[in-house]
């Protein structure tokens, strides 16, 4: 998987009384942005979820760096920074029109069945494992 950028707008309701986007959004905007590229990528949260595919959230990290306003546009460069086949984790690199960095983030997710067994996509889902595989970082 190569980097992947998505967009969001910061829209009013996500800013609070000094007119900044609120901290929490940026977890929020990650998953906007993870879900995004799942769908570009022809594995839309829909289709894992038919196939009995379940991608809970482990963890997330954020470190705020700049913040934005009211419609402000933000830029997320999603990228993988590891996949064991089970354990994904996911890097993220918010930043403003201008290139100005707003947010590092990563999130960890584990591949399960609908048991809440993990899934080793090698074996049961190869195409979708060698696209994340594709572009590990580092």
């Amino acid at each position: 998987m190569s980097k992947h950028t998505y967009r969001h707008t910061v829209q009013y309701y996500e800013t609070d009384k000094m007119g900044i986007a609120h901290h929490s959004n940026y977890v929020r905007w990650m998953e906007e942005a993870r879900v995004d590229l799942l769908s570009k990528i022809g594995w839309d949260y829909d289709r894992l979820e038919s196939l009995g595919v379940f991608s809970p959230v482990t963890a997330v990290e954020c470190r705020f760096r700049h913040s934005c306003t009211f419609a402000d546009a933000v830029d997320i460069a999603i990228t993988t920074e590891s996949f064991s086949g089970v354990r994904l984790r996911l890097k993220y690199a918010m930043t403003g029109a201008d290139g100005t960095l707003l947010c590092e983030a990563a999130s960890e997710h584990v591949f399960l069945d609908a048991a809440g067994k993990p899934i080793r996509m090698n074996k049961r889902y190869p195409e979708l494992y060698a696209i994340l595989t594709e572009d590990v970082d580092g």
